[in-house]
């Protein structure tokens, strides 16, 4: 097999909201050999995800809500186990990025006269988050895309990256695997076209000392997940590098649809709509949340407030909306029931008696002229376009129910960076979700906010870095191309020229053979699948750490005898190896994490109950298995790290860095900023 090889400035991986700023930004900082790399250009959680109102969190920029950058990086901060830096610099860097997607024509509302207003969001002191609809990812995207295209930026493809290559502590560059289309477009680019009349798929090798790693949260771990089908992460091979993984045991889970997959957040619970369990079949209809609740106006304000507290809190089950949450999670997976959301009538027997809800939810409802009629009606009062979503993925809520399911919907850990988004792998670049710069909560949007903020930070680090090399070398730019093929394997006899070192050419070649020598009886898409309930069942929001260890030995005991078990593929089903093997790398990484937070004492936080036979119930009415003890910010002025060494998984834990006490003096501060850009 001919391997095809060429030489970069900066490579970035992923097309969504974040990969894009980022080559934009590389772009713009003169770095001028950009190439962005993708699977799947029109996939990906950015494009295809939303909720009811999707949130970017930014700081105030209406009417006389105090506010500031140092108020701001608090209450990301106080979200516990984050780094001050970071959050600074989310909080610094909110408005330039909240505007530069503003005049790329992201059509994020404002006053007539161009204030930018906010609403609170969860985990939020004041009225910052902001919305385009529904989709406002998808329009970042869609716009970044165009704005991208306007730059020139070469795009490869139905490119999946196979493996990261380093030398030492420093990247070097990729291995693809081309499929399809791409397979066609990468021929015909070469000097010395590649055939590719009888070939599924080729490898190709993109060399770069800059590799920024935008590939989204590692979905494809979970089978209960709301996000898109399309997202699969590639977390497992950045751990591969050496990269620490931070804060793994933090993610974020809450009520979702399961076909599509979609949150129901926000006014799909504030319109109070029926909450039904059958069997699986369909049939024992029975609204469940009255076995909890003693009275209907309990029961529908905490139905309200879940449009609100949305993600799973453990911290709001006794007098919070998350005891829903649990119920469902009772009804679907420790009573293998169905639970659906019914709009076409009124939960608790019919006539609701508004003046029996909470205050605030009793306000909201009048102020939105919405006391009246069915769920659905009240909907389509308030929020008609959250009824045409559902209805353009043939879903019609006015005459059939919405099965939902409690489901993963963010990591806020993930990939620990430094203050520039840089791995401690010299060169390697992770932003948007697979960067682990939240904590345990985070406000609601902030994390469209800190994929935009990591992308300028990276590109910032990068083209001074690639500046500093074009000066040293005289050279316009760092990358050439420079193909080099070999049959069966690489061809070393120029890789000076080629700029192949020895460790990344066995790593190459390590992984391309890893297809060759499975023999075993398995399909790797029904491993997959597998792998996927296993997680979801010990790694999802109920943790118990007997299933936590169970789970891990079964994944390892996976990855050790890989090639024994999995059944060799062919064609473009290669990619599913690839994947299975990147997913139990990373499930690997993740379930260590969860493990070792409860041998060392770690108890309940953020979106995570994990079992505590010395714990308490929220209500006797609970199971066993919610019994649980609050962690009670006992750990969050610490950073779990996890870190592949060899065979061997190392997890340690630090101090987070605090908020830096950044100089505000002026002249002196100008004074800087001239010497580190050059400026005379």
């Amino acid at each position: 097999m001919d391997i095809i090889v060429n030489k970069y400035d900066a490579l970035v991986v992923g097309f969504g909201a974040a990969g894009l700023k980022t080559a934009l930004q590389l772009k713009k900082n003169g770095v001028k050999n950009v190439t962005i790399v993708t699977e799947n250009r029109m996939a990906g959680t950015s494009r295809n995800t939303g909720s009811d109102k999707q949130t970017y969190y930014k700081l105030s920029l209406s009417g006389d809500d105090p506010d500031s950058v140092r108020s701001m990086a608090e209450d990301l901060f106080s979200g516990g186990c984050v780094d001050g830096d970071q959050a600074l610099l989310e909080a610094a860097l909110s408005v330039r990025g909240f505007f530069a997607l503003v005049e790329a024509g992201v059509p994020f509302p404002c006053n007539e006269f161009s204030e930018y207003m906010g609403y609170k969001t969860d985990h939020d002191r004041g009225r910052r988050a902001t919305s385009a609809g529904p989709y406002t990812s998808r329009y970042m995207t869609e716009q970044l895309e165009k704005a991208v295209e306007a730059e020139g930026i070469t795009v490869l493809d139905r490119y999946q990256v196979v493996r990261v290559l380093t030398e030492k502590d420093s990247v070097t560059g990729l291995l693809c695997l081309v499929t399809c289309a791409g397979v066609q477009a990468a021929a015909e680019a070469q000097p010395d076209p590649v055939s590719p009349e009888h070939a599924d798929f080729h490898y190709e090798i993109l060399l770069s000392n800059h590799i920024v790693m935008a590939t989204g949260g590692p979905a494809g771990m979970y089978r209960d997940s709301v996000y898109p089908a399309s997202q699969h992460g590639s977390s497992g091979l950045i751990f591969e590098t050496g990269a620490k993984g931070k804060n793994l045991t933090e993610w974020q889970f809450g009520l979702a649809s399961k076909s599509p997959r979609w949150n129901v957040s926000g006014t799909y619970m504030q319109v109070l709509p029926r909450f039904v369990s059958t069997a699986q079949d369909g049939s024992d209809a029975r609204e469940f949340l009255q076995e909890y609740f003693e009275n209907a106006g309990t029961l529908l304000s905490m139905v309200f407030l879940k449009g609100y507290q949305w993600p799973f809190d453990v911290s709001k089950v006794a007098n919070g909306s998350s005891v829903i949450d649990l119920l469902v999670y009772r009804e679907t997976i420790l009573r293998g029931r169905r639970v659906f959301l019914d709009y076409r009538t009124n939960p608790c027997g019919g006539e609701i008696l508004y003046e029996k809800l909470s205050p605030e939810a009793h306000e909201y409802l009048k102020n939105a002229g919405a006391m009246f009629g069915t769920p659905i009606d009240r909907l389509e009062k308030m929020n008609a376009p959250a009824i045409s979503f559902y209805l353009d993925h043939h879903v019609d809520l006015r005459t059939e129910m919405l099965e939902v399911a409690v489901c993963a919907q963010h990591n806020n850990g993930g990939i620990a960076t430094d203050a520039n988004w840089e791995t401690d792998v010299r060169g390697l670049y992770v932003v948007g979700e697979a960067c682990g710069s939240h904590g345990v909560t985070r406000p609601g949007g902030s994390a469209l906010n800190a994929g935009q903020v990591g992308a300028i930070r990276a590109a910032e680090k990068i083209g001074r870095d690639v500046a500093a090399q074009v000066k040293a070398s005289g050279k316009e730019d760092v990358g050439e191309k420079a193909a080099g093929t070999g049959a069966g394997g690489i061809d070393t006899k120029d890789d000076t020229a080629i700029g192949l070192c020895g460790e990344s050419i066995h790593r190459a070649e390590d992984r391309i053979n890893l297809v060759t020598r499975i023999h075993g009886l398995r399909s790797a898409k029904e491993l997959l699948l597998e792998a996927a309930k296993r997680m979801s069942a010990a790694g999802g929001m109920i943790r118990e750490e007997a299933r936590i260890k169970t789970a891990l030995a079964e994944t390892e005991e996976l990855l050790k005898n890989f090639e024994y078990i999995v059944r060799p593929e062919s064609g473009t089903d290669v990619k599913y190896v690839y994947r299975l093997y990147d997913t139990l790398l990373s499930q690997r990484m993740y379930l260590t994490a969860m493990a070792a937070y409860m041998a060392g004492g770690g108890k309940s936080r953020g979106s995570a109950l994990y079992t505590d036979p010395e714990g308490a119930l929220a209500s006797d009415k609970l199971p066993e298995l919610y019994r649980m003890q609050l962690d009670q910010g006992a750990h969050s002025g610490e950073v779990q790290e996890v870190k592949m060494t060899g065979k061997d998984i190392e997890v340690t834990t630090r101090p987070v860095r605090t908020i830096p006490d950044a100089g505000l003096f002026f002249e002196t501060e100008w004074a800087k900023f001239r010497e580190r850009n050059g400026i005379s």
